[in-house]
């Protein structure tokens, strides 16, 4: 992977897919994470602001948890369709089929197709642009941040060896790739019953280069009640600072 420095949205046709079909289950309680309520809305509305407005931006599916289909139908659409929302769909057992499903759900001529986490509300727009101008021009982009921690080794419950973190980065999302590229990484993880940690890791078995956008500490993805709080700190300081 390497660095990009790029600057303003591309002016292609643009998708953005929002898995949102995990169980939560390091979150607890009864309502999955996409539609926890912060700051009185769901998740998934503020992560939805993020991405309004973006040039060439014509297609947003949520792929939700089977469970969350009729709520978000008859509660949240309305709410969801007004942060943008154009469609959504039954997510699959793992995100890696929920992203397939998404893929298999885009419009014809869609060019460049942005992968979202929907617990991730806190995405700059920069970042977003960049990512997306870096996936026009090479193919494929991520969002990531440079690893500020010392990284271990273990082996067992002891430490074994400190990872050197000087060309290390902790991958981010959006993930952004021209269509083509993005379905065919698919398709091959398929046939080889290849799975990935990230949709990123699939094109890099293609021998293409991902280019890295720099994204932010504050990008974090909401899995814990810790990070809710911290996002809800987050959000209202910026609500009060616009």
């Amino acid at each position: 992977m390497t660095p990009a420095s790029t600057s303003g949205p591309a002016a292609s046709r643009l998708a953005l897919i929002l898995p949102a079909a995990g169980d939560s289950t390091r979150m607890g309680g009864e309502v999955r994470k996409p539609l926890i309520e912060l700051l009185g809305e769901p998740v998934l509305c503020h992560t939805l602001r993020r991405f309004q407005g973006l040039i060439g931006l014509e297609q947003i599916i949520i792929v939700a948890h089977p469970g969350d289909v009729p709520t978000i139908k008859t509660a949240h659409w309305a709410a969801l369709r007004a942060c943008g929302a154009t469609g959504i769909i039954e997510g699959g057992t793992r995100r890696q089929d929920s992203v397939a499903r998404g893929l298999e759900a885009l419009h014809p001529g869609i060019q460049i197709v942005l992968i979202h986490d929907a617990v991730r509300p806190m995405v700059p727009r920069r970042a977003i642009e960049e990512s997306v101008c870096a996936a026009d021009e090479h193919g494929a982009a991520v969002v990531a941040v440079p690893v500020t921690d010392t990284i271990k080794r273990a082996r067992g419950e002891s430490a074994s060896e400190t990872v050197p973190r000087a060309d290390l980065w902790a991958a981010q999302t959006p993930q952004v790739f021209r269509t083509e590229l993005v379905r065919r990484a698919y398709a091959e993880a398929a046939r080889a019953g290849f799975e990935c940690t990230d949709d990123a890791q699939l094109v890099e078995r293609l021998g293409v280069e991902v280019r890295l956008v720099r994204g932010s500490f504050e990008n974090f993805k909401i899995t814990t009640a810790e990070h809710l709080r911290v996002a809800e700190a987050l959000l209202g300081r910026r609500r009060t600072a616009t």
